[in-house]
């Protein structure tokens, strides 16, 4: 163990694996624009940004549902209310092939402030609705759109029965919140930042291969630390709309193929990871107390 390791904090996973991974897939529509736009119309819809966003209903989620296959590894799916209600047919197909629905909010590009707590809650409230008449189950987990949570989010998710969270971006494993009322939430850190469509590969500008140097870079440095009795998570988020296509295919191949060499790997969905993770909290709680 190295010197400073024990100022970290304790934390195993599942048959003691060296490491977890997770892949995430997102699956959006918007009001107004997309995160792809040639120029900005702002209060004005924006028709070739929309269609962009289209594309992962049409092609990008199918395609990535093939990999995935191909592969043996299950995903979670952050869902506007408004993509389930669009097109449900993605969803159920997706849920019956063994992959997870999480919801993200109405739409993509709206946000709440803490002022906002009644219409944050009626967004919550109607995106949980459209993703159960879509796939007839109520998601576990959430994660805010464009990850802008409020003071409010975990005790609201609380109150409509979500059991986890992925607005948070200060650990490398999840961690147990207590919310007003009693309950508690697990929450996910985002582990993904640097291995996300959006923010290295769209926004930036930058070549395909940064998402697969940033995954092997991240994943290499956690599995060492694993092997010294730290394990870590880290997880890829694509965007149906955006890795979805046929650019990115050869560079998120590169990322499975090496999961697929490595032992000890513990390729888990997010509510399997949030479930682990609420036992080891109750089991430690009770360890603490003996």
């Amino acid at each position: 163990m190295t010197k400073f390791s024990a100022r970290r904090r304790s934390w195993r996973w599942p048959q003691n694996q060296k490491i977890a991974v997770s892949i995430g897939l997102a699956f959006e529509a918007f009001e107004l624009q997309s995160q792809y736009k040639v120029r900005d119309t702002p209060g004005k819809p924006n028709q070739l940004s929309l269609s962009y966003a289209e594309y992962g209903a049409n092609v990008g989620g199918w395609r990535l549902l093939d990999l995935l296959d191909s592969y043996g590894l299950k995903c979670h799916i952050s869902t506007n209310g408004l993509a389930a209600e669009r097109h449900p047919e993605f969803l159920s197909t997706a849920v019956e092939e063994g992959h997870e629905i999480v919801g993200h909010g109405w739409v993509n590009d709206r946000t709440f402030t803490s002022e906002d707590i009644d219409a944050e809650r009626a967004d919550i409230s109607k995106t949980t609705e459209a993703i159960v008449a879509a796939t007839g189950k109520q998601p576990l987990g959430w994660a805010s759109p464009g990850a802008s949570p409020t003071a409010n989010t975990l005790r609201l998710l609380s109150e409509q029965n979500y059991v986890w969270c992925g607005d948070d971006a200060s650990d490398d494993v999840p961690f147990v919140r207590q919310v007003p009322g009693g309950r508690s939430m697990v929450v996910l850190p985002q582990t993904n930042a640097q291995h996300n469509d959006v923010q290295i590969y769209l926004a930036p500008r930058n070549a395909p291969s940064i998402i697969w140097e940033g995954f092997r870079d991240s994943f290499d440095q956690l599995y060492a630390e694993g092997n010294d009795g730290n394990p870590g998570w880290t997880e890829i988020l694509i965007h149906c709309h955006i890795g979805g296509r046929p650019i990115l295919i050869p560079t998120l191949k590169k990322c499975f193929d090496h999961i697929k060499r490595h032992e000890g790997v513990w390729c888990a969905t997010r509510s399997e990871i949030a479930r682990w993770s609420a036992a080891l909290a109750d089991d430690d709680a009770i360890k603490s107390s003996d």
